[in-house]
């Protein structure tokens, strides 16, 4: 039987509890598992068959997150992991190697910027940034050594969307994976993999979670992409040491990445959710579909406001008409278009900053995604290690305020806004 989005958020991969009969997930608090014999350990650790061993690599309550997470994406696996910063790292791992470059959107938050730019190149990896609405640009950036291709649907900060039908066309010829993190869209707003997409990124601790208290990221494996079409993914066509010459792709099939992911990942990166905060997701996506339905049409109607406003310049909300992204929202985002965008000051910088004091009821945190309409001023703050021209590029520019606008009254929101405005322009 196929279910909907609303009854697969709460039961996709969960079952009483067998000993128990507990209805909710338990955390399972434990480090270790017992085998049933010699055999059966070493018929796990030879990855002959699946089960639990360590909960660096496994454990029952992150499994379920993995498998709700996946259902709702429409891939065949997941990997959850300690962040979203880790799951970029988890998901270019298999990918990449010393001398190979990765191609990234301009648009992207700001601290991934960074890690591509500056903490990957440690690994001796590379990465090319391009403005993915020039896809001539984009076909001219990969080249021999490019091992994938990484954007955001809805990009944090300006909340641009991605046409990741276009993308995709240009990976699937050059014969790359596409990576798309989805943070900001989730997948109740798009399934990347519908459009293309390889394998998907989330930082949980956003919309998933969805109340700010746990960090935590996914990777969501497609298993649409042949990975022994060519050479140029060795960790998933080649004999793997480690596993006595096993190769992942063909033992594995469309579970080749996630394997790998949790086998050797897991197993040497450590970077490992905690069971605890894979409960608090569970329990946060338990209500993702009506959380985000409020914050796209809370979002809509607070951009609308803004965009009246004098003190205002721009309003980056793709949801408006007047938004040069509006024609993509019923294509890649039908059911809106999220719940993050920016706003642009007349007045400038010194404005952002006053604006950003007088808020009341709009959170000043380094987070998104919460039930809380959250507000910073990126330059100063999330992109503050981007050079001038990058924070332009980014959408970041000194004059420029990001929100994520929560489920509370939009009136209430709206009446915060305008204090806050007239304080700061007085």
């Amino acid at each position: 039987m196929t279910y909907g989005f609303d009854t697969l958020q709460i039961h996709a991969g969960a079952q009483p509890d067998p000993a128990t009969g507990a209805r909710q997930t338990p955390i399972y608090q434990t480090t270790g598992y017992v085998f049933r014999d010699a055999d059966h350990a070493a018929a796990l650790f030879n990855l002959q068959e699946v089960g639990y061993i360590y909960s660096r690599l496994t454990n029952p309550t992150v499994a379920v997150l993995a498998e709700r997470v996946a259902t709702l994406e429409g891939g065949q696996g997941a990997i959850c992991c300690s962040s979203g910063h880790a799951a970029q790292i988890m998901a270019l791992f298999p990918l990449m190697a010393p001398g190979r470059n990765v191609v990234a959107s301009t648009r992207l938050y700001g601290g991934t910027i960074t890690q591509f730019s500056q903490t990957i190149k440690r690994f001796g990896w590379s990465a090319t940034f391009v403005d993915f609405d020039d896809l001539d640009a984009v076909k001219a950036a990969i080249n021999d050594d490019t091992r994938a291709v990484f954007c955001e649907t809805i990009a944090n900060p300006g909340g641009y969307i991605t046409d990741l039908d276009a993308i995709s066309a240009i990976t699937d010829a050059a014969g790359v994976p596409l990576i798309v993190d989805n943070t900001s869209a989730t997948p109740y707003l798009c399934r990347p993999i519908e459009h293309g997409a390889t394998l998907v990124v989330h930082s949980a601790t956003k919309y998933l979670t969805g109340n700010g208290t746990v960090t935590g990221g996914v990777v969501v494996d497609s298993g649409n992409f042949d990975w022994s079409a060519s050479d140029k993914f060795p960790s998933m066509s080649q004999p793997e040491p480690a596993y006595h010459g096993l190769k992942f792709h063909e033992t594995f099939g469309p579970l080749a990445f996630t394997f790998h992911g949790i086998a050797i990942g897991l197993r040497d990166l450590g970077m490992t959710m905690n069971p605890q905060g894979a409960h608090y997701t569970l329990m946060g996506i338990e209500t993702l579909s009506l959380r985000m339905e409020r914050h796209v049409a809370n979002a809509m109607k607070v951009a609308q406001w803004l965009e009246g406003h004098d003190a205002v310049a721009e309003v980056t909300y793709a949801g408006l008409p007047s938004s040069p992204y509006a024609d993509r929202v019923p294509r890649i985002c039908p059911k809106g278009a999220g719940g993050l965008f920016t706003f642009r000051l007349k007045a400038g910088y010194d404005s952002c900053v006053k604006l950003v004091n007088a808020l009341e009821l709009f959170s000043h945190v380094a987070n998104l995604g919460d039930t809380r309409s959250l507000v910073i001023h990126s330059a100063s703050t999330t992109h503050r290690q981007l050079s001038p021209a990058q924070l332009e590029a980014a959408g970041a520019g000194p004059d420029v305020v990001r929100v994520s606008i929560g489920i509370e009254d939009p009136a209430d929101l709206i009446a915060d806004l305008e204090q806050a405005l007239a304080s700061a322009t007085a």
